[in-house]
């Protein structure tokens, strides 16, 4: 980043603030005050820890951050995550961990690991958040339906039929007029109506609907006093630690995986400041710390919310700092508003935030590439068993993948006029090198043997293998015909290596532009 570029980022104009970040700053306001209501609802946290992170998140990380037009907040991709703990080791204890994850954090981000975190595969990242909103959405769907949500989902699909049987009148007609909104707004054609954002539509026209009917429905329970809803933290007590320590470097894993991914999506939508990750990393640790110690919800970066930033018009990170504001000012002085709005509502609006992590232009991207098996075992693993195993069952498929196709070497051998041709394609690595060694194993001795070595990998163990065999056949009477294995090893090394002057970091066939392809729209 040039000078010029760090001065526009620090020293924007007041005229630049009032035009194009005041207004900006409004929208992103209004998507974000009813999603941090439901996220809270979905984490099983009081509603004002949802609005707390909102406030810390823009404020913090908007001041800090390393990605000006990124906006952070809760996110619905932890809400699964974080119910489980707060039902495992309570509210004060969770908001400790988020604390800590935040400190774990804010280490990754001095150690420059940032960008290294993005070698997480693609398909494990989207396929953990589509199994997350699946959860959400089975959760959810209860309350909508004006019910309850249970304990895992398996029971909660269970107990769907029985539920739908057993609607509940006002409660279900809200949620549903709720989801009706919020899908019927997707298809509006663009326009100055398509500019007001959907969610504060939806949960506006839900709780305006609820009052008119004068429906008697469970709503946001939200006190009087801002500063008496806070909850401290605590620390956890006897067994309970380990459980502890689990939480904090999953939520510091889990969280800095979302937020570089939405980090590196936001840099597509716009033509400003390239993203600092290492800075963002850590200035999204110590808004997670600071939101654990005011009782708020663990943050992360967040598209949705970044999107419609950009899209209102941002030019610098003062929009998200006075979204901020604008949350804190709407808390303190209007926090009465929020006793209107129905659970249900936000349980509608949140069902629509679960079907969009199930995004089918991942699934397609990820078919296309080959990677839909891991994609499909996170999801399973998420949602049969939980976020932790989901995870660690992707990233298991994601190696063997790897290993297999490491495996991928191709031996073909013809023989003409007493000449046996061998041609050695794909990837020559010590996975294939059994392969190899079979297929050499079947040339008779004192041949004569054509070898086209046309792999695209070649590791030490198929080197020394291919150059071993030829050394042995020749030993024994034979005759091979061969490029020196030196120049195939340089040559492979040649392509690999980053032209000068280049980001190869970006380039298309690189992991983090795989990454970014895949971001947009799919984190919440």
């Amino acid at each position: 980043m040039t000078s010029d570029v760090k001065a526009a980022e620090t020293r924007p104009s007041l005229k630049t603030i009032l035009a194009s970040d005041l207004p900006a700053s409004l929208v992103v306001f209004l998507v974000a005050l009813p999603l941090c209501m439901g996220i809270a609802l979905a984490s099983g946290a009081p509603i004002m820890a949802g609005l707390i992170a909102g406030v810390v998140g823009g404020m913090v990380v908007g001041l800090l951050g390393g990605v000006p037009l990124l906006v952070s907040g809760p996110a619905a991709g932890l809400a699964v995550m974080v119910f489980g703990f707060i039902q495992q080791l309570g509210f004060a204890v969770t908001c400790a961990a988020v604390a800590a994850a935040g400190l774990v954090q804010v280490a990754l981000g001095a150690l420059k690991v940032a960008r290294s975190a993005l070698a997480i595969s693609p398909a494990v990242i989207h396929g953990m958040l589509a199994g997350i909103g699946i959860l959400i959405v089975l959760g959810q769907v209860h309350i909508v339906l004006g019910g309850s949500p249970q304990s895992n989902a398996w029971n909660n699909l269970r107990e769907l039929p029985g539920q739908i049987l057993d609607l509940h009148g006002p409660a279900t007609l809200l949620g549903l007029l709720t989801l009706g909104i919020l899908i019927a707004w997707q298809f509006l054609p663009n326009g100055k109506l398509k500019k007001v954002p959907g969610p504060l539509v939806a949960v506006v026209g839900g709780t305006v609907v609820a009052a008119v009917m004068n429906a008697d429905v469970a709503r946001v329970k939200l006190a009087a006093d801002a500063l008496s809803a806070i909850n401290l933290p605590s620390l956890p007590e006897g067994s309970m630690w380990g459980a502890f320590f689990v939480a904090v470097f999953s939520l510091a894993l889990v969280a800095s995986a979302e937020s570089l991914l939405s980090a590196v999506a936001t840099d597509k939508l716009h033509t400003g400041p390239r993203a600092n990750l290492d800075r963002e990393l850590l200035a999204q640790g110590v808004a997670n710390t600071v939101s654990g110690l005011v009782g708020g919800l663990p943050i992360t970066g967040v598209i949705v919310r970044s999107a419609a930033n950009i899209n209102a018009g941002a030019k610098t990170r003062w929009s998200a700092v006075m979204h901020a504001v604008w949350m804190l000012a709407f808390v303190t002085l209007l926090g009465g508003l929020a006793s209107y709005v129905p659970l249900t509502v936000l349980a509608g609006l949140l069902v629509h935030v679960g079907m969009k992590l199930v995004n089918l232009a991942h699934i397609r991207e990820l078919r296309h590439r080959g990677e839909l098996p891991v994609y499909l075992i996170t999801v399973f693993g998420v949602v049969g068993i939980n976020l932790l195993a989901g995870i660690g069952l992707g990233l298991g498929a994601a190696i063997l993948r790897l290993l297999w196709q490491l495996g991928q070497v191709r031996v073909e051998i013809q023989q003409s006029n007493g000449i046996h041709q061998v041609c050695i394609s794909g990837a020559l690595t010590f996975v294939g090198v059994p392969k190899l060694s079979t297929a050499l194993a079947k040339i008779p001795s004192g041949s004569r043997v054509d070898v086209d070595v046309a792999v695209n990998t070649l590791d030490h163990s198929g080197f020394e293998a291919l150059e071993s065999w030829a050394d042995t056949y020749r030993k024994t009477g034979g005759t091979v015909t061969m490029e020196p294995l030196e120049d195939v090893w340089s040559r492979r090394s040649a392509r690999a290596r980053p032209v000068p002057g280049t980001d190869a970091a970006l380039s298309p066939s690189s992991p983090v532009h795989h990454v970014s392809s895949l971001a947009s729209g799919g984190v919440q």
